[in-house]
């Protein structure tokens, strides 16, 4: 398979496309990039690295730090995390308050703000030093050990996030959350604000494409049983209320980022991230969609 020519050909056909997108303004830090950034890499089991545009221009991947925090807290407390949330798509926006109370404070899936926030709050129950211990386990599966938090997204977050606090206080008011709400917002709006550039991203997350084994020195991060778990969830959940459409043209697991970042798992081959911050009505990245579409239909690649 030439992912050179196969990606280069759709990068340029998808670059050509009239854009109609708009950038996560609601995020002050986020309205500031540039729109017409669009990267591409891909990082393979067996070692091929290749990448087009700004794909190594780092940007804040937000909700694609879902699935690292969920990795690392199924690393810590195992299967007693699924006692707190559930693993079903929630068929409301990310960050809607109604299915919380219906549920009576149990997130639908670990993907969407109330989801993570739970996962931040059992993060801080068994960390020693949370923030660090998190961006230390990052690190050390992507074998890359500049990887930071970003302040200036962090403070933006933390200026507007009125509606997460309010997630966090009705999750508290069920009692799913154990710790004080502004340590886990705070913790929450740190791991969110996590940049990387699409080479980065898509080395990083082989191990969930390498039956949870980091691709680097072969340790274990999660086992077979687990990363299997952890996929499943992002073919289902990763891409808000669009999962499914996703699942229908793309078919591969991916988690999305209002940030305008994707990354696509194919297990046992490759991992795939594009970067374009423009986002469609449901928040996925517009282009990324469209280029991630193209791929697998022209590799004819997909996990069905």
């Amino acid at each position: 398979m030439n992912f050179k020519q196969i990606i280069q050909e759709i990068y340029q056909k998808v670059g050509r496309i009239n854009d109609p997108g708009e950038l996560a303004s609601y995020i002050p830090e986020l309205a500031t990039i540039d729109s017409t950034k669009f990267g591409v890499h891909i990082s393979t089991i067996d070692g091929f690295n290749f990448g087009v545009g700004n794909c190594h221009d780092k940007f804040s991947i937000q909700s694609i730090a879902k699935v690292l925090s969920l990795c690392l807290a199924y690393q810590v407390l195992g299967e007693k995390i699924w006692l707190r949330l559930g693993v079903e798509p929630s068929g409301t926006a990310f960050n809607s308050l109604v299915q919380l109370e219906a549920d009576s404070g149990i997130p639908r899936n670990p993907f969407i703000n109330a989801g993570a926030i739970v996962i931040s709050d059992i993060l801080l129950s068994n960390l020693e030093n949370p923030k660090e211990d998190f961006l230390a386990f990052v690190r050390n599966i992507s074998n890359n050990p500049k990887l930071n938090y970003s302040n200036k997204i962090a403070s933006s977050e933390k200026a507007i996030g009125f509606r997460n606090a309010a997630l966090c206080n009705l999750i508290k008011s069920f009692g799913n959350i154990k710790n004080e709400p502004s340590a886990v917002l705070d913790f929450y709006f740190d791991l969110c604000s996590l940049e990387m550039n699409c080479k980065e991203l898509s080395e990083l997350f082989l191990f969930l494409a390498n039956n949870g084994r980091n691709i680097f020195d072969n340790d274990t991060v999660l086992s077979k049983s687990q990363s299997k778990r952890i996929n499943a969830l992002m073919q289902t959940c990763g891409f808000y209320d669009e999962s499914g459409e996703f699942a229908f043209k793309v078919g591969l697991p991916g988690k999305s980022g209002v940030g305008g970042g994707i990354i696509a798992i194919h297990p046992n081959q490759y991992a795939i991230a594009v970067w374009s911050p423009k986002l469609n009505e449901k928040g996925n990245s517009y282009k990324g969609m469209r280029f991630l579409e193209e791929f697998t239909t022209k590799t004819q690649l997909s996990i069905f």
